[in-house]
């Protein structure tokens, strides 16, 4: 059995999606004959945390390795899961944090996790180095500890680095060191992954040393074993269930959408009244407000953040399932593994989505209402196409052979054949 030390800031108990994606690739890796073992974060100050994906984990019998730092997180380690703060506080030390932490303000952390990686190298014989991103200070340690150990790295992009869509760099300065930095990563790197081909090009565009054969596509994806023997509480009504799991920030907002309710609310009382809206996950103190504002405390049901499984359950028992993202910079390489999980229930999807790969991936699922994501007219009147094909019980199926290509255990073969690959390139 081949061994891949996997370098992934971001793991349970933290939750969220952005802990998913390692969780599920090496959940499946034993199963194609590579054993991971887990660098992450100790614990954390996080916005959510949840005990049922550390039992995936350690159900899956994975080697988890925790470093503490003295990242921000770690420092607020004391207080557990903290609440999150309204957006514009957040936005402002997110602001201040890209100000003076480059690349990230995960750099304490990676100061004493790159001891722990040593030592572990050192003391055993490793295959392979993958490092999940962001953070990318994670992927400056991981280009280190190749180059120290001479050992094959694989980088994972879940989103962009240089120009993401929530980049901030307030001096040119800022804008060199970031670029060369990625510049310096990629160089080294032996194998990237991204989540979606805008993505790839957008890399390739800005390192033009890059082909399209140095970048390989490995979406986000669903696990059918979260979706097995799920009991799933039985509808108190006949209303149409409408779910969104997940939270907002930036140019992800519901305020489109609740204007675009509001509306149907005016023009066609009967039809909102037969509707529920279910938020799993985080409001926020402005979307709360919006909804008092617009008098739509009736038709809203907020659960908080609920344990993964949970959630899954929550989406199987709804009808129609929401996605939103805005039309922000570089949008289209955003790849929300929200969706991918939406595809898991087989449910129909109102997708307020701008062009990009999220789009593309929404309309090859085939039971999406696509929408613009600002578009209250077009959003109203989806509602109403959806509410009426949901009383004549014709609301769409998914495409099955799309689905098959998007489960996690197929998925991770795909990543074991980019290890093998650069393995066996690494050895001649």
């Amino acid at each position: 059995m081949f061994k891949v030390l996997v370098i992934a800031y971001y793991f349970p108990p933290m939750g969220l999606s952005g802990v998913q994606r390692t969780l599920k690739f090496v959940k499946y890796m034993k199963g194609n004959n590579w054993e991971p073992v887990v660098l992450t974060a100790s614990s954390t100050g996080y916005f959510a945390h949840d005990s049922s994906l550390m039992d995936e984990a350690e159900k899956a019998n994975i080697r988890i390795i925790r470093a503490e730092g003295k990242d921000v997180n770690s420092r607020l380690s004391r207080f557990g899961t903290v609440k999150m703060p309204a957006e514009y506080i957040r936005k402002t030390f997110s602001l201040i944090s890209k100000t003076f932490f480059i690349p990230d303000n995960k750099i304490g952390w990676t100061k004493n996790a790159i001891k722990e990686a040593r030592t572990i190298l050192s003391e055993e014989k490793f295959d392979l180095i993958f490092v999940s991103a962001p953070p990318f200070s994670a992927v400056n340690m991981a280009v280190k500890l190749k180059k120290e150990f001479n050992l094959p790295l694989i980088i994972d992009y879940r989103d962009l680095w240089f120009g993401n869509q929530f980049a901030f760099y307030p001096t040119p300065l800022h804008t060199y060191i970031h670029k060369k930095m990625e510049y310096i990563a990629l160089k080294a790197s032996d194998r990237i992954i991204t989540t979606n081909r805008k993505m790839k090009e957008k890399i390739i565009d800005n390192y033009q040393f890059l082909t399209f054969e140095d970048i390989y596509i490995i979406p986000h994806g669903y696990d059918p074993e979260d979706f097995e023997n799920q009991k799933i509480e039985p509808k108190t009504n006949s209303k149409m269930r409408l779910t969104y799991s997940g939270i907002f920030y930036e140019f992800i907002t519901p305020k489109y959408f609740f204007k675009a309710f509001k509306e149907l609310s005016l023009e066609h009382p009967d039809i909102a009244a037969n509707i529920e809206l279910h938020f799993i996950g985080y409001l926020g103190k402005e979307n709360k407000a919006l909804i008092k504002k617009l008098k739509l405390q009736d038709s809203v049901k907020e659960f908080g953040y609920l344990p993964h499984r949970e959630t899954i359950a929550k989406l199987l028992a709804s009808d129609v399932l929401w996605m939103m993202v805005g039309n922000g910079r570089n949008a289209d390489t955003i790849s929300s593994g929200k969706l991918y999980e939406y595809f898991g229930s087989r449910k129909p999807i109102l997708a307020s989505l701008p062009e990009g790969s999220l789009k593309v991936a929404a309309s090859d699922y085939k039971a999406s209402f696509i929408t613009n994501p600002d578009d209250i007219q077009e959003i109203k009147n989806t509602l109403m196409k959806i509410y009426d094909l949901y009383i004549k019980k014709e609301l769409p199926l998914p495409d099955e052979e799309f689905l098959q290509k998007m489960r996690r255990d197929f998925l991770t073969e795909q990543l074991i054949k980019q290890f093998q690959f650069v393995v066996k390139e690494d050895i001649i």
